[in-house]
């Protein structure tokens, strides 16, 4: 409860604001700020946020969930695997209903596939421990966040010699998707507010390229209402400044030089792709991580054979304009008509983390309300923004 008392605090929050407001008029022109997790746009909508800040910040959504950048070629070769004679398929939660040519995997499950939810990739070696005769595939997805906890588990396969366990491994980097957002996909950007729990595990050195070579600054920050203000906050200040830097807002978690142990297994456990390709993004170079060739025998993609076939998004889900920042979920034809948490068309509106779903789930109010932008939405309300999302 510590958080809630000390980074929540209603005066605290109105405080930052008005410094934000301040700098913002110093500067004078539009500013767009780019937070690259999608728990940070969670946190941004649910607190109202967004509706703090001047006009001329705004706030672009990243690709930082790690379901939402998954193609749908992925998601058919999972649902592949998940309907091989005797597999047992384990899957985070928030992977089950994404949609792939064939469906979700949770309509593979209806159709009779064995696909369990955990909530680590230690349990899928406990499923495997506990069925020898039967083959257990884990479904390893997610940023460098995640990545430590499967190098790990495959260690702990290999010292047991677990040999009816292994990984899909769909583990993804998070520096060049910046690069490709400042690079080449012609946004318009001016600064990042880096994702935190990345950093946790990589630090904040890795992102000194992005500042060095694109000119863009970089915060990282973490995830309550005021670890995002004062990381906008340091945003506008070193644009008021003319500097450039690679700042730590979070530094009661995150380190300059990340986490060592963490930092090791992946060295040891993985090797980074020469292309993966990413929902929205398309193929960016070394960009994703592979099983290295010592850990072969874990590695799913090299055991079974997987169909491995692009496979296009619905032609009405916007999901991949919206991951690149181009486009607001609001702006989505079909958001909260079409695609909806309980019919989701496309990634976005099925993770915990996706932007889609947190417009819906905090910005509208349900699919029968008029679409409108969420600051629009909350200079409607009655309540001033600041008591009524942060207070309660």
């Amino acid at each position: 409860m510590k958080f809630v008392t000390e980074f929540r605090d209603p005066a605290s929050v109105a405080g930052w604001v008005r410094e934000i407001a301040h700098l913002a008029q110093r500067l004078d022109r539009p500013v767009a700020l780019m937070e690259v997790c999608g728990g940070q746009t969670h946190t941004i909508f649910k607190h109202g946020l967004e509706a703090l800040l001047p006009e001329t910040v705004e706030l672009i959504h990243g690709p930082g969930c790690p379901v939402c950048i998954m193609p749908r070629g992925r998601i058919d070769d999972a649902i592949a695997l998940a309907e091989q004679p005797g597999m047992i398929f384990a899957t985070f939660g928030d992977a089950l209903r994404v949609p792939g040519a064939r469906g979700s995997l949770m309509q593979a499950k209806a159709r009779g596939a064995d696909v369990r939810v955990v909530y680590s990739p230690l349990d899928a070696l406990t499923l495997a421990q506990t069925n020898p005769d039967r083959p257990v595939v884990f479904f390893g997805l997610g940023f460098e966040t995640t990545a430590p906890a499967v190098a790990m588990t495959i260690l702990a396969a290999a010292r047991a010699q677990q040999a009816n366990f292994s990984v899909f491994c769909n583990h993804v980097l998070v520096v060049p998707a910046l690069e490709f957002l400042l690079q080449a996909s012609g946004l318009r950007l001016d600064g990042f507010i880096g994702p935190g729990h990345v950093s946790a595990v990589i630090g904040t050195d890795p992102y000194q390229a992005v500042v060095d070579r694109y000119q863009k600054p970089v915060v990282v920050g973490g995830f309550e209402p005021i670890d995002l203000l004062q990381s906008i906050w340091m945003l506008l200040l070193q644009l008021v400044e003319g500097r450039c830097a690679v700042e730590n807002q979070y530094h009661r978690l995150v380190k300059p030089e990340g986490n060592s142990p963490a930092l090791a297994a992946l060295a040891q456990v993985f090797t980074v792709r020469e292309q993966f390709e990413w929902r929205g993004l398309g193929s960016l170079p070394r960009s994703g991580l592979a099983i290295a060739p010592a850990f072969a025998a874990f590695d799913a993609e090299q055991r079974y054979c997987l169909p491995s076939q692009a496979s296009e998004d619905s032609p009405v889900c916007q999901c991949g304009l919206i991951l690149q920042g181009k486009l607001k979920p609001w702006e989505c034809s079909a958001f909260g008509r079409g695609c909806t948490p309980d019919h989701p068309l496309g990634a976005c509106m099925v993770s915990s983390e996706g932007a889609c779903a947190a417009y819906y789930k905090y910005g509208h109010g349900g699919p029968r309300s008029p679409i409108a932008a969420p600051r629009r939405f909350a200079e409607a309300s009655a309540r001033p923004p600041l008591q009524s999302e942060l207070a309660r």
